[in-house]
């Protein structure tokens, strides 16, 4: 089942009347970016000044490719039901430890087997392409399900900058990590900071998200804040949070989870309903808010179409 354009649902029909207002503002910003778009970058940083990474803040977007059209969760279930360890490993810590959480000033390093190896500024990342919204489904090995409007452009426009090299296979990525803002860190139960990795096509894919928002605006501290991954075709896990290093390298890297349970938690975390995790079914999924869990589950999360082609040959069931 390939995702479908966004239906007519707006941000007022899904979430609270708080993130709804200003949208005649909102909605002149899109325009100016579409402009922007079709001029060319130059033109692009004039007319978008750099925003304020505080959460919260208004991003100017334009309409993103491989929307779903199933109606959109509401902003207050996205931020309010969480895994983020480093915050607490009960869902609702993140949203009520997080507020403090210092994102400003914020750089993510990229190096590794690069040409040209750099660090970029949030700032700068927020206009290296026109940010596009995209409408993903999001399904976490827990067996539940939302549906996000993130913000972003893919991951591939900033690795096109460092150029990697013949020898770059892999790429990994890390979290960021401070004891003395994360404390509860100490008690997730797994290595920290939080690493993940992709084989550099999957890395590469147009739907690999490097996501800088949701629902119009800067993510929320719990959500991620200020940059991190969205892989609509992966289970939750792997799309990393608060992003500071990225390394192009040889090897398969080091994945947290799969550190922590190698049985239970593979390399590839693809969605597939027809493999179950060692201790649950991963056929049904609940959409929060929801209780049961009365849905199916799609191979890859629904976007097959998109990526099955990355896997031709491999043996999902032993690369899980």
């Amino acid at each position: 089942m390939a995702p479908q354009k966004p239906g007519h649902l707006t941000y007022a029909d899904v979430t609270p009347k708080s993130v709804y207002l200003d949208r005649r503002k909102f909605l002149r910003g899109v325009g100016i970016t579409a402009i922007a778009a079709f001029a060319g970058k130059r033109l692009y940083d004039v007319a978008v000044p750099s925003p304020s990474v505080q959460a919260g803040t208004k991003l100017t977007t334009i309409k993103g490719p491989f929307s779903t059209d199933e109606k959109i969760n509401t902003f207050d279930v996205v931020s309010h039901y969480n895994n983020f360890y480093e915050f607490g490993v009960d869902k609702e810590q993140p949203a009520k430890n997080a507020q403090k959480f210092v994102t400003s000033p914020w750089t993510v390093a990229v190096s590794g087997e690069v040409a040209k190896p750099r660090k970029f500024s949030i700032d700068e990342i927020l206009k290296l392409a026109p940010l596009e919204e995209r409408i993903y489904r999001h399904r976490c090995v827990e067996g539940w399900s939302i549906v996000v409007p993130w913000i972003g452009f893919s991951f591939s426009t900033l690795a096109k900058l460092v150029e990697p090299t013949a020898k770059a296979r892999f790429v990994a990525f890390e979290s960021y990590y401070d004891p003395s803002q994360m404390p509860l860190g100490r008690e997730a139960g797994i290595a920290l900071p939080y690493v993940e990795g992709l084989r550099l096509d999957e890395a590469m894919h147009p739907l690999a998200l490097l996501c800088v928002g949701m629902y119009g605006e800067t993510l929320p501290n719990q959500d991620g804040a200020p940059v991190r991954m969205i892989l609509p075709w992966k289970y939750g896990f792997k799309s990393i949070k608060s992003l500071v290093k990225i390394r192009f390298v040889k090897d398969q890297p080091d994945s947290t989870w799969n550190l922590y349970a190698p049985r239970e938690y593979g390399f590839y975390s693809n969605v597939n309903p027809e493999v179950d995790h060692p201790r649950w079914s991963q056929a049904r999924e609940r959409r929060l808010p929801e209780f049961f869990k009365s849905h199916k589950t799609l191979m890859f999360n629904g976007y097959g179409d998109q990526v099955a082609s990355l896997y031709t040959g491999l043996d999902l069931r032993k690369n899980y």
